[in-house]
């Protein structure tokens, strides 16, 4: 096996003729300044038509740039035979629809059965090396599509499509009530609850946050909606759906409780049939950081989820 990954390859157009190699790899192929100086310390880390250069050389029409990054293993990550749910795969991505229950990544109590203990395994029984890098985070329980970079250099195009607002993640919630007005925005700063630093709330001294909602169907007992995030708090959809009376059915951190007697008894009956909070990450799109493809990635709706709503179809019939 290679000391290196496949390198990522860009060749100079003429309009590009005489500029410098460093404005080409931070300019052209958007190399961060920090994995220029990690590319710099290794041997074919930055090379420049098979040869290697200073980045303050001047460019040819045709040149070939190459940038090589050194094999990386999450020696940190205890590989597990856990199965997963591949939508995606290529020599610089990966992607999953995650199940629920599973925590993405080891931390403190949970060092083993998390979706990375699996992945690493995966890769070694394919006589891969990668380091597990998810470029974003889901709930525990919550579900659906979740991107692993297999490079810094995609972790990194990621992040930063990410902090332009150029990703585009759908989620599907069933929650309790119907929102109205039936679409519209929660714009609600989000931070820590004091008495509660587990939970998030709704605070005019908290950090931006912006959830897109629109209904999708509705019931007697509750309601389907399609969400899009503008941005990407801990808890944020499930903290600005009770914002505004909605809380997700399941949801046993966040809950409106109603003052009506009856109604709380309908809630709690609609939160038994369904062991955890009803939000799955059902779409994300986002530019291939190698091939410039745009890409759109789906996960159908989990088991769970797909009973609950034929329940409250079935209940009392659909409204919308």
């Amino acid at each position: 096996m290679s000391l290196y990954y496949e390198p990522i390859v860009y060749t100079i157009p003429p309009e590009e003729e005489g500029m410098l190699l460093k404005t080409i790899l931070q300019k052209r192929m958007n190399v961060s300044r920090k994995l220029i100086s990690k590319l710099k310390l290794t041997e074919q880390g930055i090379m420049l038509n098979g040869t290697r250069v200073y980045i303050s050389v001047k460019v040819q029409s045709g040149d070939r740039v190459e940038i090589r990054m050194e094999r990386e293993r999450s020696d940190d990550i205890l590989p597990e035979p856990i199965p997963f749910d591949i939508l995606f795969e290529d020599e610089h991505l990966l992607v999953v629809n995650k199940a629920a229950g599973m925590i993405v990544h080891p931390t403190h109590g949970h060092y083993t059965g998390t979706l990375a203990n699996g992945v690493v395994h995966y890769w070694q029984t394919k006589g891969e090396l990668f380091r597990f890098r998810p470029v974003h985070r889901l709930d525990q329980e919550t579900t659906g599509v979740l991107v692993v970079a297999k490079n810094p250099y995609v972790h990194q195009h990621i992040s930063e499509q990410m902090t332009m607002g150029t990703v585009d993640k759908r989620y599907t919630a069933l929650v309790h009530g119907c929102p109205d007005p039936q679409e519209g925005r929660v714009d609600g700063p989000i931070d820590r609850n004091p008495d509660d630093l587990h939970l998030r709330m709704v605070t005019p001294d908290g950090y931006p946050a912006l959830t897109l909602y629109k209904l999708e169907e509705a019931w007697n007992e509750g309601s389907r909606i399609g969400i899009k995030l503008e941005s990407g708090r801990t808890h944020q959809i499930r903290v600005h759906m009770t914002s505004i009376g909605c809380p997700l059915i399941g949801d046993k951190m966040y809950r409106n409780t109603p003052a009506d007697a009856a109604q709380r008894e309908r809630y709690d009956q609609l939160d038994a049939q369904m062991p955890r909070q009803a939000l799955h990450a059902s779409e994300l799109s986002l530019v291939h950081p190698v091939t410039g493809e745009q890409l759109t990635f789906c996960a159908p709706l989990p088991d769970d989820m797909a009973k609950l709503q034929e329940l409250l179809r079935n209940q009392n019939g659909g409204l919308t």
